[in-house]
């Protein structure tokens, strides 16, 4: 090679470092709440009040991402995680969520806890566009983009429960008779429907069925009415409290249905095992997640990583309660969807990388299930396996179940 020729390669090759280097670097864009150096999330949950044995989910995600922080952040940055107490009043509710997005400044408000608390603050989301990210509530009403497209859920809704809890009972009691137990909310009325939708032309099986208000300090009456009708099935949708309260009363009543538990309130360390495992032996419920407590996982990877999360960062949480079990795994959800935002930290970009899911599997969801979102399907998670209490521990019954919800009907 020529001198001459060399010399307009190395040229050639300078120009083109100096170009490089003097690129400026891809545009970051930030909305509140996001800097070069932190993401700031917001949170509601029932620390206080009826339903405050949901506050460990907001105790699992402030512990979640303190095990990110101490991992170097994402993509370099810390998150501030913020959560404030609602007592699950819908009215103390909007005033912390507004305290959240006005004064804190918060990029988003995430894993909000409960149904009322969640429909009192998704019109002001909207308004303001500020995503309610991955709602702590099985309503279907969180997977309605046409009018919210600001809101999503993450867990099966409880239309999807009650069809599959329908499916199972049209194919193993077709000749019962079915009494219902369910809370006065969006969430208690999503149920029923999902069960009556569900059991189709045979709805009329349901030969009773009772509301009740959070308020309310028991439910006996309600149960000792709904026993009174002659069903021998009987499904429950309710707050933990309230659960436990029909397991014992089941039993005091020595009334022996086949007995089917909301999901929401299948935990043996906060309602089982106060109602008396006794008491609970043979109930069906559903799972989309694994069991720690389970055996067949006992040498899970997933698992032993949980159980190291749990010594390190939430030591006095109690490992036998399935919400730490869920929060871990919506919390793992939100890093994925952090990380692909990269340094486009709008909210704008938030949702809409919350809303292109495909195909994902994040730690401790069943074998098979996987998370799929678009911008007209906002429900993350629609498949289910039913489980039975042996008296120690859930035991899977079926394959999964598909139980998918149109948007066309949610509320």
């Amino acid at each position: 090679m020529s001198r001459k020729h060399l010399s307009h390669v190395v040229a050639g090759a300078l120009a083109a470092v100096l170009i490089a280097t003097s690129a400026p670097a891809a545009e970051k864009k930030y909305d509140p709440g996001a800097t070069d150096t932190q993401i700031k999330i917001g949170n509601i949950a029932p620390y206080s009040g009826p339903a405050s044995a949901y506050g460990i989910s907001g105790r699992t995600a402030a512990a979640y991402f303190r095990m990110v922080n101490d991992e170097g952040g994402i993509n370099g940055r810390k998150i501030e995680f913020v959560s404030y107490d609602d007592g699950f009043s819908p009215p103390k509710a909007v005033e912390q969520v507004r305290k959240l997005v006005e004064s804190d400044e918060v990029l988003f408000i995430y894993q909000s806890v409960g149904t009322p608390s969640n429909a009192a603050i998704q019109k002001f989301l909207n308004a303001r566009k500020v995503p309610q990210l991955f709602v702590a509530s099985n309503a279907t009403r969180w997977g309605n983009p046409e009018r919210f497209p600001w809101t999503i859920g993450w867990q099966p809704n409880f239309q999807s429960e009650g069809r599959a809890y329908a499916k199972y009972i049209l194919k193993n009691y077709p000749s019962s008779k079915i009494a219902v137990l369910w809370q006065n909310d969006d969430g208690g009325k999503d149920q029923l429907k999902g069960l009556r939708d569900g059991l189709g032309s045979r709805a009329s099986m349901i030969v009773a069925d009772a509301s009740f208000e959070l308020s309310e300090p028991t439910i006996d009456a309600h149960l000792a009415r709904l026993k009174s009708s002659g069903a021998d099935i009987f499904v429950a949708w309710s707050t933990p409290k309230a659960s436990a309260q029909a397991i014992r009363k089941l039993a005091e009543l020595d009334w022996k249905p086949t007995f089917f538990l909301g999901s929401i309130s299948s935990s043996v360390a906060s309602v089982l095992r106060p109602a008396g495992l006794e008491n609970a032996k043979g109930i069906i419920s559903n799972a989309y997640l694994k069991d720690p407590a389970d055996p067949t996982w006992r040498n899970d990877p997933e698992i032993r990583s949980w159980n190291a999360f749990m010594d390190k960062y939430l030591p006095d949480g109690d490992k036998a309660d399935r919400v730490t079990v869920y929060g871990y795994a919506v919390a793992a959800t939100l890093v994925e969807i952090l990380k692909r935002c990269n340094d486009d930290l709008t909210r704008e970009n938030v949702m809409r990388q919350a809303t292109t899911i495909k195909d994902l599997t994040v730690p401790m969801l069943l074998p098979g299930i996987k998370i799929n979102t678009s911008p007209t399907d906002y429900f993350p998670v629609e498949q289910m396996q039913l489980i039975r209490f042996d008296g120690q521990r859930w035991q899977p019954l079926d394959e999964l179940v598909d139980a998918e919800v149109g948007s066309s009907n949610t509320n």
